[in-house]
Order: structure tokens, then sequence, then C-alpha cells
């Protein structure tokens, strides 16, 4: 396995030698101007932030999609630093370096700060989705909820013209069968254009996915209780209308629409884990009602790119939240006066309503275009409950929760070579929540209802320095504020006589991010390196206890290096290599010392991850990506389970043909077939109900037309 790796690396840099150089003419005509990141919020560019900042762009989403329409699976192709997917409906246990990002989409927050459900990846469908900027580590300047950093996606824009239409459609199967219960289709509709005035655009998707074969043709486990990607269908409905008031003012209304639910035709069989059998599936149907993620997000903003001078950027947002789960006998849901115990099946229900507000504006162009001031003010009112969907009982008790945070940036460059940004911002937090009583596994015991608010002021400090053409070296420290997870701590009560004015439980988790590294750019040629420190004195830790999850409130430190490497070897080849190394340990005594290793539910393993894009004339392009993932030596489970990680090494390709008419693209993942456990199996849960293998080799043909 190791010399694979080894190959794979050696194969992407060996290209270098293969196609040929560039000219100095060339590498004049492919430097890019520089990329401007939104969800900095400063309008900063890539190239000068203080942070490691990663711009997919949208021929990078369109090659991951002609290979996987597995959104977490997209980004971790792409991040070496996010965990490996878990290739099911709920993404529980994928953070980045290590801790869990502030997902948005256009930046409407999709986490929900309250109850995270994991899945805030399956929010809309990534054919929707025309960029995606990731700012790692800890940001102050977007605040609740980006302890790990900011993934943002930003959906597609009108295309200029009166009507410009686009449809695609992809079949896939495993290459070792083809069978009706394994195929899985998808298809999407787009048009957009302009009219005087007036934007608009409006997308809808569709798929349905068949079961999943493993590297050795047996059927992947279902996850009949998180919920699953296989068996199911979903579809988004994406529309915009946009609005030129005139040159400067642009008013717009977009609204996404995304439901994913499984079909419920298939019954997991539980593996036996310390045997190294994986669990499977088979024809049935489960306890209850299907698993499903049903989400309408609603967005209005307003930009005006010169109110005097300055830039003025608005947005008000609302959204409708609803995961349902599926139904298990967990003794957390037993209730011997409803069932004997052991016998009772029941389902939660995570319900969530959302609105707010974020407003900046930034004043450019100071003390001789040397200083830059961005102001904001956000506003988040949340409400949240869970409850248990066939008996109807209150699993966690509404909450109610309000976010006020102001905030300023300044950035300053008091030489050509030096740029200086700092920045604060204060958030005030309120939970307001009624009495209420824990179901009965948890004692049946009375909480004191209550209204604790909270109080903190983030900081943040960062410079970029370039000493001569083509380097920059770059520090920076931020802060991350977010609400550990409440419903958790909440239904997890089991003292009576508890006040929640008084859970400690509840505080909110800060964490610092210091980090350090060097940006190299010389036309073609790219590299960036970056040490990480990320750590909390007070932060949250989700263990698995008997038959439910718990959070564990201690002292955590994460640290870390990342690489990338790019070339453009000629106009028409590219080669990209990045890699990750994290550790994450904790205070498991309350003794002050880090002296337990985080598990694959916090921290990722070390990745590496290299592609090679090539376009062999006008109608044929090609594409190959190598990721793979380090063994990696975890401390044993509570209950003595062995926790290391066996990595592996999966390999894709993609080839597209450019036809008279529309492109067609062929895929194939996982190329080599090979059988693993995936991350999540292996190390972040230890359970023969949930030892879930990858999937095998599959072929997606798809076929796109733009009218």
């Amino acid at each position: 396995m190791r010399y694979q790796v080894l190959w794979s690396a050696a194969a992407a840099i060996g290209l270098v030698f293969v196609c040929p150089a560039y000219s100095a003419e060339q590498s004049q005509k492919h430097v890019l101007d520089p990329v401007v990141v939104t969800a900095s919020r400063t309008g900063a560019t890539q190239e000068d932030s203080p942070q490691v900042v990663r711009v997919i762009q949208k021929e990078e989403i369109e090659e991951q999609r002609r290979i996987t329409s597995d959104s977490s699976q997209i980004l971790s192709n792409l991040l070496p630093s996010f965990s490996p997917s878990r290739q099911k409906m709920s993404g529980s246990g994928e953070t980045l370096r290590g801790r869990t990002p502030l997902v948005m989409i256009d930046g409407i927050p999709q986490s929900n700060p309250l109850r995270p459900t994991g899945r805030e990846m399956h929010t809309i469908d990534f054919a929707m989705v025309e960029r995606i900027e990731v700012i790692q580590g800890a940001n102050a300047t977007n605040g609740l909820g980006a302890t790990g950093g900011v993934i943002n996606l930003i959906t597609k824009r009108p295309e200029p013209g009166s009507l410009n239409q686009n449809v695609e459609v992809q079949v896939t199967t495993p290459t070792s069968e083809l069978k009706s219960e394994t195929l899985s289709y998808k298809t999407h509709y787009g048009v957009s254009g302009n009219a005087g005035n007036v934007d608009y655009l409006f997308s809808l998707g569709y798929e349905e996915q068949g079961m999943f074969l493993d590297g050795d043709n047996h059927l992947i486990g279902v996850d009949n209780t998180q919920g699953d990607l296989m068996n199911s269908r979903s579809y988004d409905a994406m529309g915009k209308l946009a609005y030129w008031l005139d040159d400067n003012q642009r008013l717009q209304l977009s609204v996404n629409r995304y439901r994913i639910k499984g079909l419920n035709e298939y019954v997991s069989v539980t593996g036996k884990r310390d045997d190294g059998v994986p669990t499977t599936s088979t024809r049935g149907t489960p306890e209850g009602d299907a698993p499903y993620n049903e989400v309408w997000t609603t967005g209005l903003s307003y930009d005006h790119y010169n109110l005097v001078g300055m830039e003025l950027s608005a947005l008000a947002f609302y959204q409708d939240y609803n995961a349902l789960f599926g139904a298990t006998n967990s003794g957390s849901f037993q209730d011997e006066s409803i069932a004997p115990k052991g016998s009772l099946y029941d389902q939660s229900m995570a319900e969530t309503t959302k609105y707010g507000t974020k407003v900046s504006l930034t004043k450019d162009g100071l003390w001789n275009g040397r200083l830059k001031l961005t102001g904001g003010f956000d506003t988040l009112f949340d409400n949240t409950e869970q409850y248990l969907w066939q008996t109807n009982r209150t699993y966690v008790p509404e909450v109610e929760y309000t976010d006020l945070s102001p905030f300023v940036q300044i950035e300053l460059k008091p030489i050509d070579s030096l740029t200086l940004s700092a920045g604060a911002r204060y958030e005030y937090a309120e939970l307001n929540i009624d009495s209420y009583t824990t179901v009965a596994a948890r004692n049946s015991v009375h909480v004191e209802g209550g209204d604790p608010s909270f109080n903190d002021t983030l900081y943040n400090v960062g410079l970029v320095w370039a000493p001569q053409d083509n380097w920059n070296l770059f520090a920076n420290y931020s802060e991350g504020f977010s609400i550990p997870d409440v419903g958790r701590a909440l239904r997890g009560i089991e003292d009576e006589g508890q006040s929640v004015d008084d859970f400690d439980n509840l505080r909110p988790i800060v964490t610092e991010n210091i980090e350090g590294g060097v940006r190299y750019t010389d036309g073609p040629f790219s590299a960036e390196v970056s040490y990480y420190v990320s750590s909390s004195d007070y932060g949250s830790r989700v263990e698995r206890e008997n038959d439910a999850f718990v959070m564990r409130r201690e002292k955590t430190k994460i640290d870390g290096i990342e690489g990338t490497l790019g070339y453009q070897f000629t106009p028409n080849h590219s080669g990209k290599l990045a890699y990750s190394h994290m550790r994450g340990r904790y205070d498991s005594d309350k003794n002050g010392t880090l002296d337990a290793k985080l598990d694959g539910l916090n921290v990722a393993p070390d990745r590496l991850i290299t592609s090679w894009s090539a376009r062999w004339s006008s109608r044929l392009t090609s594409f190959v990506q190598a990721n793979y993932a380090f063994d990696k030596n975890l401390d044993k489970s509570p209950k003595g389970d062995d926790m290391d990680f066996d990595g592996y090494l999966l390999v894709d390709a993609a080839i597209g043909y450019q036809l008279p008419k529309g492109q067609l693209s062929v895929a194939l993942s996982n190329l080599l077939n090979k059988q693993y456990v995936t991350y999540y199996s292996q190390s972040a849960l230890a359970n023969n109900d949930r030892y879930f293998t990858g999937r095998g080799r599959t072929l997606t043909v798809g076929y796109r037309l733009n009218f």
C-alpha cells in the first residue's frame, strides 16, 4: 500500500518531466486575477489572506461531480484537512481541521447551532453550486459556529443573455454487476438570463440512488437510524430573481427547497467488528417511517457598490429545517409505562426555524489607498426542538436562541510589502428554555427552565509580508465562538433539581487559532505550507456511552501541518498535490494535562491527495485523482475497543468528450476497487451495527447539453 501511495504522488510530480514546460510567454498568459473571498466579509483576496483560504472553482466542482454526487465526498476529495466522507446522509464526525465548520449557502448559515444533526452538507444539490470558499481555522468575522472554519457554497449566477438553458443526466452503476437495485439516476435542468434590469435563474434537480456495493461485491450496510444516501430519492428546486436599481444597486431574492428521503426498502444486517465482518443489507421493511432531510432556505440581499464611496452588503434570511431520524429501540427511548423494556421503537424529529440579518459596510482607499475599514452587525434568531415522532414525547424541549453580534475589521498597508489586519467581534447570546421533564430513560427528572445568557469579545490579528516578488509570509491569530450541542446537553440531564441557568454544559465554546505559513507563486507554479494550533480551554467532545452519544466539556488542543502544490505544466495540463497532518488531544481527567488522543469522531487522519487534469484536444479532457488516508494510532474506546485506523488508497478517473451537441462524460470511482472499512466505522464508532465498508468501483456515465 505504501508503494502505491508513493507511486501516486510520484506520478503527479513526474508529469513535470513528461509534459512540456511553460515558455515565459505562456506563463504571462495564465496569470489569473486575484479572487475576492466574500466569506471574509471584507473583500479580501485569497493571496492576501493571513489564513489558509481555498477557493474551489466551478471547473473543479464539475470534475468531482462526474465522479460522485455526495457533497461530503466532493469536499473530502478537495480538502485534505476535511474528514473522509461517511458516505451517509449524516455527516456527524466530518470535521475541518478537527472542528465543526460553519456551512453557509450564499452567506446563509446551514449549520444548526442548538441541535446539530450532522446533515449540514445535505441541504443543497451541488449541481446548483458554482464556487466554494473555504476559510480554514477559527474565524471571528463570521461568528457563531466558525470554530473549525467556514465553508461558503456560492450558488450559480444568471448567465448573460436573454435565455440560457442546460440539461444533464447521469447514470451510475457498480462495475461488478448491473441490477436495478444498484442503479442510480440523476437529472438536472437549469434556465437563466436577463431582461433589462432583471436577472433570473431557475434550477431543478432530481436524484434516485440505488444500493451501493463494496469492493467484495456485497451490499453495504444501510443506516436505518441516522439515514442513508443509498436507496433514497432527493430533489432540489432553486430560484433567483434580481433587479438592478441602477449601475451600483442590486436587489436579489433567492429561494431553495431541498429534500432527501430514504425509500425504506432495506434493513441492515449486523456485522462483527472484532472479526472484521462488515455490516451488510438485505431486502426488508425497517421499523417506523423513512428518515429524511427537508430544508426551505430564503434570502433577500441588497448590495450597493458605491454608497458615498463605500460598499454596503445586506442580507436577510429565513430557513425552515426538518430532520427525521429512523426508528430504533435505543435504550434512551425506553419507557415501561408505554411498552416492556427493550421493545419500544421510536424515532426523533429535529425541527429548526431560524432567521436573521447580516450587514457589512466597507470603506476602501483611505490614507492614500493604504487603509480599509469594515464594520457590520449580524443577528440570528433560532427556535429548535426535538421530539419523539412515534410517541409524541419531548426529547429536547423547545429552545429559543438570540445572537447579536457587531464587528469591526481594519486592514492597513503601511508599506507596499506588508498588510496588517485586525478586528473584534462582540457576541451576545441568550437561550430561553421552558421547564421540562426528561424521558424515562433519563429518570424522568424535572428540569427548571431559564434564560441563561453569554457574551464574549472575539479578536483577530494577522499579517501578510511579501519580502520579494512571488513570496509572502503570513501569520494569524483568530478566535471562534460556538454554542455547544444544546439539545444533547439538555436531553442528557439525569439529576433532579437541575436548573438550566446554572448548567455548565451550556457555556459557549471559544476556540483560539494560531497559524503561520508561507506562499510562493511564480507563473504556473504555486505552493503553500502552514502550521496551525487550535485550542479551547473548555471545549466540547462527543463520546459514545452505553447506547447513546454524550457530550464531554474538556480542554482540547489540535495542531497540524498543511501543504499544497500546484503546477500548470502546459496550458492544457495541470497537476496538484495536497497533504494534511493533524493530531488532537484532550484532558480526560480534568487535571489540566492533555493526556488522551481525540478519536475519529473529532479529527481526520493524515491525508495525501494528488490530481492531474488534462485537455488532449478541443474535444477530449481527462481527470485522475488519488486520495490516500494514512494509518492512525488512537487510544482505545472507553470499553476497550481498538480504534486504530487502517489507511486506504482510493483512485478516481474521468474523461469528457465534446459531441457535436452536448458533452459526454465517463467516470470510474474507486478505480482499483479497493475493499475498505470507512474511517468513521474504524475510528469514530466501535459498533457492530455501523461497521460499514466503503463503496466499491462504480461507473458513472453523464451527458450535458447547453442551449
